[in-house]
């Protein structure tokens, strides 16, 4: 095990470190501190907090995890990150733990969050996602699998972004991203469905047309959004379409940010 590890970093005694663990020089590694197999911890990381984290992530220098929250209503509770297998966490990203005892901040598997990525506290990121350089994420935003955020832009708080959507850099989000859209601009708007990204998931074809036809009925039909979700009801029977019905509804009920609106008729030509 002392091979793996440079002797120049500093690991409390408490922490828990798998035995295949590498860790670089000068890194810090807290009291309450789990690392699982595999992973790498590159040179000047700082692991602090109850943070636990899974099988063969790798993070990259100048990143700190775990620390507490930029919340005043942070009150020194024993909060949590959780981050789990095949991630990586590129230089300088920011992972906060929850602001308040038995909450998390959640991060699944297999994504890549590029340099200078914040993840503030209470955020939930699923599996697969990639967000780019220079993204800042506030407090309680989720994000569902397989979406694609592009760089340098800000995430208001409680927005929920949906699968497999695409959001253009430097967009302004302050409202909730339906899945299997393309939003961008400030004001951000809903400019197309998502169609390279689908395709290149691999998405069937009997998916896919589905798909489009639920774009045209939310966003170039002219309906109102309650009379464009009664349309979708009417669509055959899609796992793809009952997710989309349920995320717009949960996005109008009280207290939600509300959904991220269409582009103005004729500014655009698109799917």
């Amino acid at each position: 095990m002392a091979t793996l590890i440079h002797p120049t970093a500093v690991i409390h005694p408490g922490a828990e470190i798998h035995p295949t663990v590498q860790i670089g020089a000068y890194a810090v590694i807290g009291e309450k501190v789990r690392v699982g197999a595999g992973t790498i911890v590159s040179h000047h990381v700082v692991l602090e907090g109850r943070t636990e984290i899974g099988e063969r992530n790798h993070i990259f220098p100048g990143a700190a995890i775990g620390l507490e929250p930029q919340d005043l209503k942070y009150d020194g509770s024993l909060s949590l990150v959780q981050i789990g297998d095949d991630n990586h966490i590129r230089e300088f990203v920011t992972i906060h733990r929850a602001t308040r005892a038995g909450e998390v901040t959640q991060i699944g598997n297999g994504n890549l969050l590029m340099a200078y990525t914040h993840v503030g506290h209470n955020c939930s990121i699923e599996d697969q996602v990639i967000i780019s350089n220079a993204v800042a994420l506030a407090g309680h935003v989720h994000i569902e699998s397989k979406a694609r955020i592009s760089g340098v832009l800000g995430v208001h708080q409680f927005v929920h972004i949906g699968r497999h959507a695409m959001v253009g850099g430097m967009t302004r989000v302050d409202r909730d991203v339906p899945p299997y859209m393309m939003v961008e601009g400030n004001p951000s708007r809903v400019r197309s469905l998502n169609q390279i990204g689908l395709q290149r998931s691999g998405l069937e074809s009997e998916h896919l047309q589905l798909i489009k036809k639920a774009f045209r009925i939310l966003y170039r039909s002219g309906l109102t959004l309650n009379d464009a979700l009664e349309q979708l009801a009417l669509l055959p029977e899609n796992a793809y379409i009952q997710h989309l019905q349920k995320f717009i509804r949960l996005s109008l009920l009280p207290g939600r940010r509300g959904l991220t609106p269409g582009r103005k008729a004729g500014t655009r030509d698109d799917t």
